[in-house]
């Protein structure tokens, strides 16, 4: 058998019930008036629906249970199996369902900030019960192991998975910005694990990578169909998920979606200084800022997918953990000259 055909099989499940469900949970949405509709910060045009991901988390699902059916395929990787893959792939697959199930509650019944952020820490939770956690990392000064005595390992791990949750929340603001930067970090996951000879694990981040890259024609301005808080937040739980569940890659991660990062931070830094909450939408993130200033959406959307392929690609050149470190202060140093600037010229709404 072609050592290869897993991630055939995977890749193209995922991608082909994208491409299939998609429409269908947009009629659906539809039907049950889960939808949005032009006003306050919405631009769009229309009624929309925002049921996009259900067709995202039941395409993941099903290629990542179907792996488990193909991965005896694989050749053995260099280090032997895992004994706890599967308690962590269990823990995934449970933290997936329980924060899909918190944002379709959340499209249908709008919930509250503190519901969502319940919700957030309980599927991480789940996460650091199967063992999906950040519990070690090289300290990039000295390249020795540093291991987080548990308190620390519990709270790293919950501002790791809340944190990238809402980052990809809030970064669905325009048509295929959030799926197109989830694609192209699951697609560094992907080769990162392969280049690691991880080959069963790799098949994660793959089946995302086929989710989102059949989901994004729809989504894709102008969006046919929105992937609603059901879909950012499986999104955002399962990049961060995937990132920790062989072995911890915030470094790589980091640099990936380094710019949503640092706007989200901006974002949560003005709105303090305002003296308003931090769960207070607004169209002050850098995309609508840019949008105030003339690009169109496909400009913005092109060079976020251009700068997360830039980074990403630096993150899997780059062997030294202390340049992937100066890499990211450097992100964060221009990241404070700019989104000043750029906040200045465009007051958000």
């Amino acid at each position: 058998m072609n050592s290869w055909m897993p991630f055939v099989v995977v890749f193209v499940t995922a991608c082909g019930l994208a491409l299939i469900v998609t429409p269908l949970a947009g009629r659906l949405g539809l039907r049950y008036g889960i939808v949005d509709r032009p006003g306050g910060r919405r631009r769009h045009r229309g009624i929309v629906p925002r049921l996009g991901g259900v067709a995202l988390y039941l395409a993941f699902t099903t290629a990542v249970l179907i792996s488990l059916l193909v991965r005896s395929w694989l050749p053995p990787g260099p280090l032997g199996p895992d004994p706890k893959e599967m308690t962590r792939l269990t823990a995934v697959l449970l933290g997936s369902a329980f924060i899909f199930i918190v944002g379709l509650l959340d499209d249908k019944y709008e919930l509250s900030p503190t519901m969502l952020y319940l919700g957030q820490t309980i599927a991480a939770l789940i996460a650091i019960a199967g063992l999906v956690f950040i519990e070690r990392v090289m300290n990039p000064f000295t390249n020795t192991l540093l291991v987080f005595p548990w308190p620390l390992v519990i709270g790293f791990t919950l501002f790791w998975y809340v944190g990238m949750i809402n980052t990809v929340n809030f970064l669905d603001g325009l048509d295929g910005l959030a799926a197109g930067v989830a694609a192209i970090t699951a697609a560094v996951l992907t080769v990162h694990m392969l280049g690691e000879g991880q080959y069963s694990v790799a098949l994660l981040p793959l089946a995302l990578l086929g989710a989102t890259l059949g989901f994004l024609p729809y989504n894709f301005h102008p969006a046919r169909v929105f992937m609603g808080s059901c879909g950012s937040l499986f999104l955002g739980f399962a990049l961060a998920a995937l990132s920790l569940v062989a072995g911890a890659r915030v470094a790589t991660i980091l640099l990936v979606v380094s710019i949503p990062i640092l706007d989200v931070a901006w974002q949560i830094f003005s709105r303090l200084r305002r003296g308003q909450s931090i769960a207070r939408g607004d169209r002050g993130h850098l995309h609508f800022r840019l949008l105030e200033l003339g690009l169109s959406q496909r400009q913005i959307v092109g060079l976020y997918w251009g700068f997360s392929a830039a980074f990403g690609i630096l993150a899997l050149t780059l062997s030294s953990r202390l340049y992937k470190l100066i890499a990211i202060v450097g992100l964060g140093v221009v990241a404070l000259i700019v989104l000043p600037l750029v906040s200045r010229r465009t007051p958000a709404e």
